[in-house]
């Protein structure tokens, strides 16, 4: 299988050939400071291929303090973007930097024990098509 990915400013194209054997929704902190959100949404595979389209240049790799916990993203619009990691054996690619439909549901949500306090019953809150009619302040 092709899929097709980029930033949000759109410099930074690629292209992922293969499936993806799991994906997984992190709640760990250091996810959730990655995103500014709940948790993070990565798809993994140990056989894909990444290629790069156009502006690869433009791709920095962060690995805090060399634990292993790696995130690479677009130095323009900061947009997470996927990375080889453990020794390149696996590929692990954002959900939301991909521009094709994802072909996975996820395999289940890790570090739930960390999730953030306001991380509960979001299910349940009140959804909107757009913004909301009233102000937002």
């Amino acid at each position: 299988m092709k899929h097709a990915g980029s930033c949000l400013c759109g410099k930074v194209t690629f292209t992922v050939e293969g499936d993806f054997e799991r994906f997984y929704l992190c709640h760990c902190e250091r996810c959730r400071k990655d995103t500014g959100t709940a948790h993070a949404a990565n798809l993994f595979s140990s056989t894909a291929r990444l290629t790069w389209l156009s502006g690869e240049e433009l791709v920095r790799t962060f690995d805090f303090n060399n634990t292993g916990h790696i995130k690479s993203f677009c130095v323009l619009c900061g947009s997470a973007l996927p990375n080889i990691q453990m020794d390149g054996t696996l590929l692990v690619v954002p959900a939301g930097s991909l521009d094709s439909d994802v072909p996975n549901r996820p395999d289940g949500h890790i570090f739930t024990a960390r999730r953030a306090n306001w991380d509960a019953g979001l299910e349940n809150i009140v959804g909107f098509d757009g913004l909301p009619d009233e102000d937002v302040k």
